[in-house]
C-alpha cells in the first residue's frame, strides 16, 4: 500500500473535535468582543464620552490629593469628572472640569467650587454650590469662585493644641487640689485646717446673734413713746399715697 488509509470513524472523529474546537474558539472570541464593548461603553459613561458636555474651571491654592478623573458632584449628584490639572503658578492650581449639558440649567455663575472627599477616608471629589436661584446660568469654559477646604493637617494641629491645653489644665487643677489637700492657701486652710472652721462658725453665730439683738432694739424703738408718734405719722403718709393711687 503506497499510504496509510486511516478508517472512516477515525476521520469522523477528527472532523468532530475540529469542529467543536472551532465553535469554543468563535463562543470565547464573541464573549470576548462583547465584555470589551461593555467595557467601553460603561468607562464612556463614566468618562462623559457619549453625552454632551461643557466646561468649567476654577483655581485653588492647594487641591488637597485630587486627581484627574475624579467625580464632580452638585448637590450629591455626579454630573461630570476632572479632565485636567495644571500648575498655573508657584501658589496656585487650575482645575478643569467636564460637566453634562442637562444639568447646565441648574449651575449659576455666582455657584462655588471645593474639594471635598468622597466618604470619611474616601477618594477626593469635586464639589460645586449652588448658587443664588435667578442668577445667569453657566456658561461654556466658565471660572467658578472657589473656596479653600480644611486640610487634614490643620484639623491635626488644631486636635494636638487642644489636647495640649487640656493636658495643662488638668496638671493645674492637680496641683490646686494636692495643694486644698495640704491645708495651703485661703481655700485649703478653710478646709483643712479645724481651727480655722471652728473661727468661721463662731462667726457665724456671732452674726446671727447681732441680727437677732438688732432685730429685738427695733421692737424696742418702735414701742418707744419718743418714736411712737413718728412711726404714726410715717403710717398715715404711706395710707395717703396708696389713696391717690
Amino acid at each position: 500500500m503506497g499510504g496509510l488509509i486511516l478508517p472512516i470513524t477515525v476521520k469522523k472523529t477528527i472532523m468532530k473535535t475540529a469542529t467543536g474546537n472551532k465553535i469554543r474558539l468563535g463562543i470565547f472570541v464573541t464573549i470576548s468582543i462583547a465584555l470589551f464593548i461593555v467595557g467601553v461603553y460603561f468607562i464612556g459613561q463614566k468618562q462623559q464620552m457619549f453625552s454632551r458636555t461643557f466646561h468649567i474651571s476654577g483655581v485653588f491654592k492647594d487641591i488637597s490629593g485630587l486627581q484627574i478623573g475624579n467625580n464632580v458632584r452638585y448637590s450629591g449628584i455626579n454630573v461630570g469628572i476632572v479632565e485636567d490639572i495644571q500648575q498655573v503658578t508657584d501658589s496656585t492650581v487650575k482645575v478643569d472640569m467636564q460637566i453634562e449639558e442637562k444639568t447646565r440649567k441648574f449651575m449659576k455663575k455666582n455657584a462655588k467650587a471645593i474639594i471635598g472627599s468622597d466618604g470619611l477616608m474616601g477618594n477626593k471629589i469635586m464639589i460645586i454650590i449652588p448658587g443664588i436661584p435667578g442668577k445667569e446660568e453657566l456658561s461654556d469654559n466658565d471660572i467658578l469662585e472657589t473656596t479653600q477646604p480644611v486640610s487634614m493637617d490643620d484639623i491635626l494641629v488644631k486636635v494636638k493644641v487642644t489636647s495640649d491645653n487640656m493636658a495643662d489644665i488638668t496638671s493645674n487643677l492637680s496641683t490646686i487640689t494636692a495643694s486644698v489637700s495640704q491645708g495651703k492657701g485661703t481655700i485649703g486652710k478653710l478646709l483643712m485646717d479645724s481651727t480655722m472652721a471652728k473661727n468661721v462658725g463662731q462667726a457665724m453665730v456671732n452674726i446671727k446673734q447681732g441680727a437677732g439683738g438688732f432685730k429685738q432694739n427695733m421692737d424696742a424703738a418702735g414701742h418707744s413713746f419718743l418714736l411712737k408718734g413718728y412711726l404714726k405719722k410715717k403710717d398715715k403718709e404711706k395710707d395717703k399715697k396708696k389713696d391717690k393711687k
